[in-house]
């Protein structure tokens, strides 16, 4: 259980949000009367704690007031950054947020980062949508929800990248990266982010550490760019990004793929550990894409617990 700390909004961008007595949040836009509402990042939320040691490590003889980091809602309580994408937080009776991202990047550095040479925001600012709305005042109490699906299960969250030269120039559709998303849907994850990227690997790579590190989603999955062609650069992107190999994943998809067709040994796809988000490669063809996952997914969970500390190895 956490408390709101301050409330607080700007009535245009790229100046400092000041605190509001109350603020009316509004389903699927943000804070009404804020600057940044209706953007892709609805509601932002910084937590009090991570605020009050930053004032103590810099040292710095400034004021710092609630707002100063570009924040919507000042949180105590609660370690929002270790909350996973997907995670819901409840205020009162009728507020219902969804964490839809952690982190970002600053393009322009703020007053803060000015002042100090250090903003916290970028690493510490959790941004969510509004699921549902209502009035939020400074007090408010505000609790984790359980990530729960219908069926009763723990939901996971899943992005999805596709790698494909000629999806990506519009020479072909791309069937693949929907097909995921609509499989790991309808076995409960909620896949927070999708995108369609060229054969380059500095752009694949780039995309893997933004999605692990900013978004954090339990699982990325892949798909495309994994066979012998010189373009097939995924799993180099991706051996670039572990933090810890996790063979035993690629290696099960190989082996049981070969049991459907021989070609499967030409598979380079590899599967890795950044941070707490697993990544795994999937061949480029919608008809394996759907042979992989319905192989993977009922033995998956047990490891994505471990990932987040939910379950003992």
């Amino acid at each position: 259980m956490g408390k709101i700390m301050a409330v607080c909004a700007s009535e245009k961008k790229g100046t400092v949000k000041r605190e509001i007595e109350s603020g009316r949040l509004i389903e699927d836009f943000g804070l009404e009367n804020d600057a940044h509402a209706g953007s892709e990042r609805q509601v932002s939320l910084l937590s009090f704690e991570r605020v009050e040691e930053f004032k103590k490590r810099t040292g710095k003889e400034i004021v710092i007031e609630p707002g100063a980091f570009g924040e919507n809602l000042l949180v105590s309580g609660i370690d929002l950054v270790g909350l996973p994408v997907g995670t819901k937080l409840k205020v009162g009776d009728d507020i219902l947020l969804e964490i839809s991202q952690i982190g970002k990047v600053c393009h322009s550095g703020c007053e803060i980062a000015r002042r100090t040479g250090e903003c916290i925001m970028p690493k510490e600012g959790v941004f969510a949508r509004v699921i549902s709305g209502g009035t939020i005042r400074t007090g408010d109490l505000i609790h984790t929800e359980s990530a729960m699906t219908s069926a009763g299960k723990v939901r996971f969250t899943a992005a999805v990248i596709t790698s494909s030269d000629r999806a990506y120039n519009g020479e072909r559709e791309d069937s693949s990266g929907p097909l995921i998303k609509e499989i790991t849907e309808r076995s409960g994850y909620t896949v927070v982010e999708s995108c369609l990227l060229p054969d380059e690997e500095e752009e694949i790579y780039e995309e893997l550490v933004r999605l692990s590190d900013n978004v954090k989603p339990d699982v990325i999955f892949t798909t495309g760019g994994t066979g012998f062609s010189e373009r097939d650069r995924m799993p180099e992107a991706t051996m670039r990004v572990a933090d810890r190999n996790a063979p035993g994943i690629a290696e099960a998809i190989r082996a049981y793929s070969m049991q459907i067709t021989p070609r499967a040994m030409l598979s380079r796809a590899v599967s890795v550990i950044r941070g707490r988000t697993l990544i795994v490669n999937l061949p480029g063809s919608p008809k394996a894409v759907r042979e992989c996952l319905d192989f993977l997914l009922p033995g998956l969970e047990h490891g994505l617990l471990i990932l987040r500390g939910e379950a003992d190895g």
